[in-house]
């Protein structure tokens, strides 16, 4: 139910006129908002879209694997997107292209509790290992652990679906794979408990980016598109620029929801790993992980990069 009202309301915003001459976008989300979405909510608040006549609407969805389907079918202008998942999508056909990335290397990590037990990932031998999802995830588990002389055998995978970091400080596992750097080290970080991140890209796991934006590729080419990034690489600019004023910017969209110890604290470690300049485009970066993800059986076939990307050279 909560589905089909949701792609209803992608409808009716479709539809609906406006008469100040810009250009309507209706944009979803990957999930709720928080500080992974900063340059689009600092681009909203601080008028970067209006700049370049663009009439933004956010729209938060019911379920994250809707936004790369409501883009496939013409029910919504652009999405953010988990990199992986588009591959995979282009990989099974969907015409889905990225044109800019919100964060140019991953934020997923694997996390431990800074207490001493753990020092490296050889030490997880005979250790639990706590994951929300399969999948690409258990690839990059692999992976981490052979760059460190282990295996997945040499560790006990437990299902916690996406109570992460409450299983660790629980001690139900000893470790929590998938867990974003920004946010689930602060999260222990309000329960008092310090905890040490390993990153995937400094252990055996090519660079790639986290989130990306995407459309349908037959509208890749509308100049509304190359407009938004341009907005996004203004917004960008600005966030790095004054950071403390975007905060200010982000948490005006609805303080209520989003002026939290959580968010204060996701806000400062979460600019560091903003892309600096959202339309670049990464030639290697991609193809490298794609060739990862074939390797490993992610994809069935390794991508041609110009069939699901787009620079515009902004």
């Amino acid at each position: 139910m909560k589905k089909r009202l949701f792609i209803l309301l992608i409808a009716c915003l479709a539809k609906t006129a406006f008469a100040n001459g810009a250009d309507r976008i209706n944009l979803v989300l990957d999930w709720f908002i928080n500080p992974d979405h900063a340059a689009i909510i600092v681009a909203q608040q601080q008028g970067f879209f209006k700049k370049y006549h663009l009439d933004v609407h956010i729209i938060e969805p019911t379920d994250p694997s809707l936004p790369p389907k409501l883009i496939a079918t013409h029910q919504a202008d652009i999405a953010i997107d988990y990199l992986t998942q588009l591959q995979m999508a282009v990989a099974q056909g969907l015409p889905l292209v990225r044109i800019a990335s919100l964060f140019n290397q991953p934020l997923s990590s694997l996390v431990v509790l800074d207490d001493g037990h753990i020092k490296t990932l050889a030490d997880l031998k005979g250790k639990k290992i706590g994951h929300a999802i399969s999948g690409f995830e258990s690839v990059v588990l692999k992976t981490m652990l052979n760059h460190a002389g282990l295996t997945l055998n040499d560790v006990k995978m437990v299902n916690v679906n996406y109570e992460l970091s409450p299983a660790l400080l629980s001690k139900r596992v000893d470790a929590i794979n998938g867990a974003f750097r920004n946010f689930e080290v602060n999260q222990l970080k309000l329960a008092g408990v310090k905890a040490k991140a390993f990153f995937p890209e400094q252990n055996g796991v090519p660079n790639y980016e986290e989130l990306v934006v995407i459309c349908h590729k037959d509208q890749v080419n509308a100049p509304k598109f190359q407009r938004f990034v341009a907005a996004l690489n203004d917004a960008t600019d600005y966030i790095k620029a004054h950071p403390q004023k975007a905060w200010q910017a982000f948490i005006s969209y609805n303080p209520a929801l989003l002026n939290t110890p959580l968010n204060q604290l996701a806000w400062q470690d979460t600019i560091p790993y903003i892309s600096p300049k959202p339309s670049k485009l990464n030639r290697a970066d991609y193809q490298n992980f794609s060739v990862f993800l074939y390797k490993n059986h992610v994809i069935s076939h390794d991508l041609n990069l110009s069939n699901y990307t787009k620079d515009y050279a902004l």
